[in-house]
């Protein structure tokens, strides 16, 4: 996991424990594996709640390890993948009074299946802020590259293209059922907005031109 990041929780997973209930018994002791009278706990009552149980993100993600997707989103975005898969489940378990902070990070292993350890309600929360961050970051990023006339139209729509094509596999892997209308609506609402940002930049340098010139008149009639 990044270096740079810290959470309130254990460093390591605790050791492996034993699922064999017969331990080392021997063969004399047959007779009392079943108890009569005694009903067999039920699997339902095992403490997980309804809605961690039916979680079906993340679903694709089984047998994933922690470094190899953490790998893989550094090479394409900012974010680790504890905070890829904080945000994804900040935004499924919002209620009307706020995110269930304590259920998912209680929770955790059982909704992400790369993430082995359970967290405190404020490592989930400083993962939560982390991702805000890094998304204002590197979009007020972006913007500065499309207004300063670093891109050309053409290299914008290709910084784009890519951007969208890594988002896209991201929520496919996460579950999401993108429509093609959908697809097409989220396309047409980025093309739309970078549009703006194109004539909000040609409109400034433009300005910036228009200044640059009058005080150099200015300057020559001194």
């Amino acid at each position: 996991m990044d270096g740079n990041e810290t959470v309130d929780r254990s460093d390591a997973d605790g050791p492996e424990r034993s699922d064999d209930p017969t331990g080392t018994a021997d063969d004399s002791s047959d007779g009392d594996a079943s108890m009569p009278g005694v009903p067999d706990p039920d699997p339902q009552e095992s403490g997980v709640p309804d809605d961690v149980r039916k979680y079906a993100r993340f679903k694709k993600m089984d047998g994933a390890q922690y470094d190899r997707v953490n790998e893989f989103l550094r090479d394409r975005t900012y974010i680790t993948a504890r905070e890829w898969a904080i945000a994804r489940l900040c935004s499924d378990f919002r209620t009307e009074t706020g995110v269930e902070m304590t259920k998912i990070g209680e929770n955790l292993p059982d909704l992400v299946p790369f993430m082995t350890d359970t967290y405190s309600p404020q490592a989930v929360n400083q993962a939560r802020s982390s991702f805000e961050d890094k998304v204002r970051t590197a979009g007020a990023t972006f913007l500065y590259g499309a207004m300063c006339d670093f891109f050309t139209a053409e290299e914008l729509d290709d910084v784009m293209y890519e951007a969208t094509e890594v988002a896209k596999f991201l929520l496919e892997v996460e579950g999401v059922d993108l429509a093609v209308e959908d697809e097409l609506e989220a396309e047409e609402r980025i093309s739309s907005v970078m549009r703006e940002v194109r004539e909000a930049s040609e409109e400034l340098r433009a300005a910036d031109l228009a200044e640059s010139e009058e005080e150099a008149a200015s300057d020559s009639k001194r």
